[in-house]
């Protein structure tokens, strides 16, 4: 439970400090607060979110080599922290859904373990431009609120930029994923 609640600037002090504005008054002013306590009728449905004021963008970077013999569907980056939850970056070379067989289709997922905590987080996704830093990036928020669940993009890139050696996507059979998570808030069931 949050045991104190309140405005970090609820008056700009020259509002405070006029006079005019009624708030201070021969150099008094009062303060106060009213509380209303309501009671939940159906038993553990509470959840307690924690909205982050300051969130900090946090990146991770995936280097795939030998890109040209990856056969699977899909490739997953090792965990990484971003704003105290895991995450990872998934990689499907020959693409997914819509872009299937011409992209490479790019996803962030969600890799915590309890089902019951739903993280908002804005991300940006991006194939690094090894030779002239023009990287090939896509931007999102979203409420993620199972592990494993993944948001991106089926047609990140196609097939013939990413191959294309004047684009540096993929340079000597490698290519740099990066993700950067910024976390804004964290819902938890009670």
């Amino acid at each position: 439970m949050k045991l104190e609640c309140g405005f970090d600037q609820f008056i700009p002090l020259k509002t405070l400090n006029d006079a005019r504005s009624g708030y201070l008054v021969d150099d008094t002013c009062v303060l106060g607060v009213e509380v209303s306590i309501t009671w939940e009728t159906s038993t553990g449905q509470g959840e307690n979110l924690l909205m982050i004021k300051d969130a900090i963008s946090q990146k991770h970077v995936w280097k795939v080599d030998n890109f040209s013999k990856l056969d699977k569907e899909f490739y997953d980056s090792k965990v990484f922290i971003a704003g105290n939850q895991k995450w990872k970056i998934r990689l499907y070379p020959d693409g997914w859904g819509s872009g299937l067989g011409s992209f490479v289709s790019l996803f962030l997922v969600s890799a915590n373990e309890d089902p019951r905590t739903k993280v908002f987080a804005g991300y940006a996704l991006r194939v690094k431009d090894q030779l002239q830093g023009n990287n090939d990036v896509g931007n999102a928020k979203y409420w993620f609120n199972t592990s494993g669940q993944e948001r991106g993009w089926a047609r990140f890139t196609s097939h013939a930029d990413f191959r294309n050696p004047n684009k540096g996507y993929l340079v000597k059979d490698t290519c740099v994923l990066e993700a950067e998570v910024t976390v804004h808030g964290v819902v938890n069931d009670l």
